[in-house]
């Protein structure tokens, strides 16, 4: 300063150097590295709260009790301002610095650096409650109501097993096309092709409803066409044929597994129908089982096809039933246990079949296949028979008289019965209805 002040010795511009423009000049100097690590570690409390300055409006606040917190002095619109940046030595000196170099940069800008840092806590705070997993979540109990609990349960594993742990916890706004990819891309790797489609085809339905709902934007499945490598030709479910049928059926009787598993797996043979219809059966489905009619009225709601659909029930399922009750006590259930659906699991019968030795050789859907295949064998009626199986073919009477063909089917289901019980028992007559 001494130096400068003698160059301006002459004059009136003396005084204006010294005492106005060079005070300012200095001002605008930083300070660099007024504060180091070794000077903050080395800081001692007072008692009463002191500044500490670094540079660019950055200081450290030193309180009574020991803390140490950076904060950011500048101004904006006018106004003196404070931005907190954390303590020391979560905080350090050099992050500090980073963060007011961040701020000043907004500055630069025009914004304001504590609103724009409360912009960013409340689009924070929105981002976690608008996860891909409480997306995903409203998704399925928004259309769990129009879904049999069959479908809605095997929906329900695939979200959380295969789409859950990749995506839950991200934001679903922030979720790109090639995570997405990723997480379906590990069903693939399974050999599972048609199932990653299938996942992929439920994550495009969250994400449009994440869209309704204004909690995103687009749906990344939509770039995902052809990114999928082909399932191939579908898979036919493993089925007997009518030759092995006897032998099933005679291992079937001789199987010294749970009873209620034996009884199931009875029940669905003998109607042919589909394994969630058996499972989540209840007692108040059941009609005139004393009666020479005895019929089971399963509810649309429980059918793949949405519509009511009637079995009637031969002799031999009214017998099946009177067991099935004994295993079921007091539950409106036929088949109650302790999971999360309350009933039977559904993989509870197809384990049976393995132990059984039809691994890989028959699935539990596969009987109505085997059933299908040995009546048109025996000439009964085709309508009675897609009728029986619940398909949805035929006029729009047809689908929406549930009561069709009823006395055919009766005699048809009849037949089965006394066909089933015959084989399972070669040394026993049974008088079954012949078919003319």
């Amino acid at each position: 300063m001494a130096t400068v002040s003698r160059r301006f010795t002459r004059g009136r511009e003396h005084c204006w150097y010294e005492k106005c423009l060079i005070p300012t000049l200095l001002a605008a100097i930083p300070t660099a590295m007024s504060l180091s690590d070794a000077k903050l570690r080395t800081l001692k409390s007072e008692s009463k709260p002191r500044k500490i300055a670094d540079r660019d409006g950055l200081f450290v606040l030193v309180n009574p009790n020991g803390s140490r917190l950076w904060r950011l002095a500048y101004r904006f619109g006018g106004k003196q301002k404070l931005l907190a940046l954390g303590a020391y030595p979560t905080v350090s000196l050099r992050d500090a610095r980073k963060a007011t170099e961040a701020a000043r940069d907004l500055l630069a800008e025009g914004i304001d650096p504590s609103h724009e840092r409360k912009v960013t806590k409340v689009k924070a705070k929105i981002a976690a409650g608008h996860t891909f997993e409480a997306v995903a979540n409203d998704w399925f109990d928004a259309r769990r109501e129009g879904w049999v609990d069959s479908y809605s349960e095997r929906l329900r594993a695939r979200l959380d097993a295969d789409l859950m742990p990749a995506l839950g916890k991200r934001p679903i706004a922030e979720i790109e096309p090639v995570e997405l990819l990723e997480a379906v891309r590990r069903i693939e790797a399974r050999d599972a092709p048609e199932m990653a489609r299938r996942v992929l085809q439920m994550a495009s339905g969250i994400f449009r409803f994440g869209v309704a709902t204004g909690r995103c934007r687009r749906d990344p499945a939509a770039d995902l066409r052809g990114a999928l490598r082909s399932p191939g030709a579908p898979k036919r479910r493993a089925s007997l044929r009518p030759n092995e049928l006897p032998e099933f059926m005679q291992r079937l009787a001789a199987y010294d597994g749970a009873a209620q598993t034996t009884l199931a797996l009875q029940l669905v043979i003998h109607t042919f129908v589909r394994t969630s219809e058996v499972r989540f059966a209840v007692w108040s489905e059941f009609e005139d089982l004393d009666g020479d009619r005895p019929l089971w009225r399963i509810p649309a709601e429980r059918m793949k096809m949405r519509r009511d659909h009637l079995v009637p029930l031969s002799p031999q399922v009214v017998r099946i039933l009177r067991d099935i009750k004994e295993t079921s006590g007091r539950s409106a259930f036929l088949f109650p246990a302790p999971t999360r659906s309350k009933v039977l699991s559904e993989n509870t019968m197809i384990y049976a079949l393995y132990r059984m030795g039809y691994h890989g050789r028959a699935t539990v859907h596969g009987f109505r296949s085997t059933a299908s295949t040995l009546l048109n064998e025996r000439e009964f009626n085709r309508d009675w028979i897609e009728m029986q199986l619940a398909h949805c073919e035929g006029d729009v009477r047809s689908i929406y008289n549930a009561a069709e063909w009823l006395s055919g089917r009766r005699e048809m289901m009849n037949w089965w019965s006394s066909h089933l019980e015959r084989i399972a028992s070669p040394q026993r007559r049974s008088g079954g209805l012949k078919v003319v």
